[in-house]
């Protein structure tokens, strides 16, 4: 079972009034009532056309500029075997520790590069 806690004002100092904990067993998830399965189902056939946006302001390149990522996320690894030149991984690795790590942020960086 794992124990998440969301910090609920970012900007202002946490207290516990500000914090929300739960434990939430991913194998055993609640059930849910009727009541919520009909209000999903009503959600689920409504089309994208037919949702009001009017009350949701729309966002400003300003907001972009100082927008975080998720700080829960966290992608997963996948070991892999991968040739490099000598030259290649032994200035990877004259930083010291970290050089696969080093390897991941130049190629994530590549791929957000090339994804934009």
């Amino acid at each position: 079972m794992k124990t998440h806690s969301t910090k609920i004002n970012s900007k202002a100092k946490t207290s516990a009034k500000d914090v929300v904990k739960f434990d939430l067993d991913i194998a055993n998830p609640a059930t849910l009532t009727k009541a919520q399965k009909a209000e999903l189902a009503a959600i689920a056939s409504q089309s994208d056309a037919s949702i009001n946006h009017a009350d949701i302001p729309p966002l400003a390149d300003a907001f972009w500029q100082t927008a975080l990522r998720n700080p829960f996320y966290k992608p997963t690894k996948q070991s892999t075997t991968v040739r490099v030149d000598s030259d290649v991984l032994h200035w990877l690795k004259s930083d010291g520790k970290g050089y696969q790590t080093r390897i991941n942020t130049i190629l994530r960086n590549a791929m957000v590069r090339e994804l934009a």
